[in-house]
């Protein structure tokens, strides 16, 4: 378990007031003067905080992990002005000093510093020799099971590795599948004493309606190993598409704390942070790229810019499944967009949507919804049948997620299928107005990916008044990334600079 280091400023030095527990270092300071070097992962503010120390104080907590207690609370100053303003750029959440040694008890685990999330892999996932039926791997998007799976039930299929779970930690572990209505499942969990295969310390089993909602298994006081299978009963068919393994916040988030989840009646998760820093326009949205340990990318490089930020992710396939999906699964994200739009009070005019690579799809797709300011992208992909046509010629064996892609969305893997997909896309697109809207666009000048990216955009680009300012870069898709992020950096700066009136500073 990971050190949890908190930060108290106050009056009264909590730790001749509170029980610490194992793995929890608090430090207490009078005054605030500088912003410390070390990041904690908790913040409690026990009065009223000075107007000298309201900066000092921004910069140095993270959203979502200042606690006030009534000390603050009950005084008239924390609902107005400056101290009003840090409370709600920093998410600030409210604590009465009562609770506090519980708190810190059960939950400062849970603010752990750095997140962990990945899929098992599919093929780790086994048969079980009690099943007799048909069976087909879909690449690596799902494994389909079709027979009888028996009167009762029994075990179908299990992943062949036992996962570590650490002393006080919390496993969240989400399944996507789909099933007939004839058969039945039930999700079994063995959680074993560590440093043995055999003894056994706890054996549970979470049937459908328990599957509704992510399963935590927890670690207790020595940590473990655990096991998982799959049992089902009945007759016809069942599709194991994912098993999602993060370590948990509780009830504080996902991935980071604040961080959400949305979930389409499929199974299908949405992932975002939403982080209101210093509560001024823009609103910058990034759509993370491929990833295959799950979680939002750019956290580090967005919160620099000082501005709003929305981060968006999804975990789907092996690395992402490009954000598109079925008409559900595509509306969480605009209403997501819109909902932070709505709690800062912004228009689309003052809204920015980026990312990189695969995250680049996100931003120009959604972006006909919602037609912002401008677009920052690099390494642009928008043909992405064009993306999967060229894994057998051009990338053989170099983005394979890209062919789970084309028949996930298409149903197939022929020429019919990649038209379908490219015009996915440019249809929504050709339909959008952009004349109020730029874009910043680096690529690359030989994307093994999509090589007419960019060209192809520009050539749809028809609306009057339309801004386009690009950088070609020599090199394959991926190829000088850092040279595409430094460019794609500078012209966040730019934009923010000329048209918003911000200066960044370089940190």
């Amino acid at each position: 378990m990971a050190e949890i280091h908190v930060l108290q400023l106050g009056e009264e030095n909590w730790n001749s007031v509170y029980e610490l527990p194992l793995g929890v270092q608090l430090d207490f300071v009078v005054s605030f003067k500088k912003v410390p070097k070390q990041q904690y992962d908790l913040f409690f503010l026990d009065r009223i905080p000075f107007e000298e120390e309201i900066d000092l104080l921004f910069h140095a907590i993270k959203a979502y992990t200042l606690f006030i207690t009534e000390k603050v609370f009950t005084d008239e100053r924390a609902g107005k002005g400056r101290v009003k303003w840090l409370f709600c750029s920093r998410k600030a959440k409210y604590i009465n000093t009562r609770d506090v040694q519980d708190f810190l008890r059960q939950e400062a685990k849970y603010f752990y510093p750095r997140p962990y999330g990945e899929k098992f892999n599919l093929r780790d996932l086994t048969i079980s020799h009690e099943f007799s039926g048909k069976v087909k791997w879909d690449g690596n998007y799902r494994l389909i099971l079709e027979g009888e799976f028996g009167e009762s039930f029994q075990q179908a299929a299990f992943w062949r590795y036992n996962t570590l779970i650490s002393r006080e930690q919390t496993i969240d572990l989400w399944l996507e599948y789909h099933k007939d209505s004839n058969v039945e499942i039930i999700l079994t969990i063995d959680k074993f004493e560590n440093g043995s295969i055999s003894h056994i310390l706890e054996h549970r089993e979470f049937d459908e309606k328990e599957l509704k909602n992510i399963i935590q298994i927890h670690g207790g006081r020595e940590g473990g190993w655990f096991s998982i299978s799959l049992k089902a009963k009945g007759s016809g068919y069942l599709q194991i598409i994912a098993l999602h393994n993060r370590i948990s916040r509780g009830t504080h988030g996902y991935f980071l704390p604040g961080g959400e989840r949305y979930v389409a009646a499929n199974r299908e998760e949405v992932f975002c942070y939403f982080e209101p820093n210093d509560l001024k326009p823009p609103l910058n949205v990034y759509f993370s790229g491929y990833k295959t340990l799950q979680g939002f990318e750019g956290y580090y490089m967005m919160k620099s810019m000082g501005c709003p930020f929305l981060l968006l992710a999804e975990p789907r396939l092996e690395g992402g499944g490009f954000y598109m999906g079925t008409p559900e699964y595509e509306r969480l994200y605009v209403e997501i967009i819109e909902k932070y739009m709505g709690e800062l009070g912004f228009s689309a005019n003052q809204v920015i949507l980026s990312g990189l690579s695969m995250g680049t799809f996100g931003a120009l797709y959604y972006g006909c919804d919602i037609r912002p300011h401008a677009m920052i992208i690099g390494k642009p992909l928008a043909s992405i049948g064009n993306v999967a046509r060229n894994e057998k010629y051009l990338r053989p064996g170099g983005f394979p997620t890209s062919l789970d892609v084309l028949r996930c969305q298409c149903r197939g893997l022929d020429a019919e299928a990649i038209r379908k997909l490219n015009n996915k896309f440019w249809d929504k697109f050709d339909k959008t107005d952009w004349g109020n809207s730029k874009f910043a666009i680096s690529y690359m000048l030989e994307d093994d990916y999509d090589a007419d990216a960019y060209h192809t955009l520009l050539e749809h680009l028809e609306s009057a008044g339309t801004q386009v300012y690009g950088k070609g870069i020599h090199g394959r898709h991926n190829d000088n990334t850092n040279a595409i992020i430094s460019w794609f950096v500078m012209q966040y700066k730019k934009i923010l600079r000329e048209d918003f009136g911000r200066e960044i500073e370089d940190r």
